[in-house]
């Protein structure tokens, strides 16, 4: 009988660890660290960064240039794995919207973010961005307008519409096609 009891609460003890494993820890982003969808060098792009967890990946986060898009890569259904953790960067504590930080990352859900800012993300496109504290999303919010919310409520079209580029000038659309012209002649030369 004792070895019964013995035995039962081993499996349970068990399947508690399992329950409790531990979440994985933020990784340091280095020169290494590539964008998840534009394959390019994080530490190259301005503002707030993610990485995204996948289990069955330990220590391998993707990481991402905005965070629009690790929340995009939340919503879309066609993960390959499931998502252990996501890690934000905590832009009250970035040096700069240039020099967000290698190390300053919080749970994405935990943190408070600002929509609709006039800042732009590291790929050019509207950024959520993202804070330990309210009230440094406050004071980020009334410098650069939006309005401080939780993640999950983020609208799905504040991440997953797509984004409209910039209406070039009527000087730059000139420009262009200047360009364009003076390549096409060096092609038939």
């Amino acid at each position: 009988m004792k070895r019964c009891l013995a035995c039962i609460c081993l499996v349970v003890l068990t399947a508690c660890q399992e329950d409790t494993a531990e979440k994985p820890q933020a990784v340091t982003m280095t020169e290494t660290a590539l964008g998840h969808f534009c394959q390019m060098n994080m530490l190259e792009h301005p503002g707030p960064k993610a990485q995204v967890h996948l289990e069955g990946m330990p220590g391998a986060p993707l990481f991402f240039s905005q965070v629009r898009d690790a929340i995009a890569y939340l919503r879309m259904p066609e993960q390959s794995h499931e998502i252990t953790e996501i890690y934000v960067s905590d832009m009250g504590k970035a040096e700069s919207w240039h020099s967000p930080g290698r190390d300053n990352w919080i749970a994405a859900d935990s943190a408070v973010y600002v929509l609709g800012s006039t800042r732009k993300g590291g790929m050019g496109a509207p950024e959520v961005v993202p804070f330990a504290d309210s009230q440094s999303a406050k004071v980020f919010a009334d410098r650069h307008g939006g309005r401080v919310i939780a993640l999950n409520d983020i609208p799905d079209e504040a991440v997953l519409a797509p984004v409209q580029p910039p209406k070039m000038t009527d000087t730059e659309d000139d420009d262009f096609a200047a360009r364009l012209r003076a390549l096409s002649m060096e092609r038939t030369d």
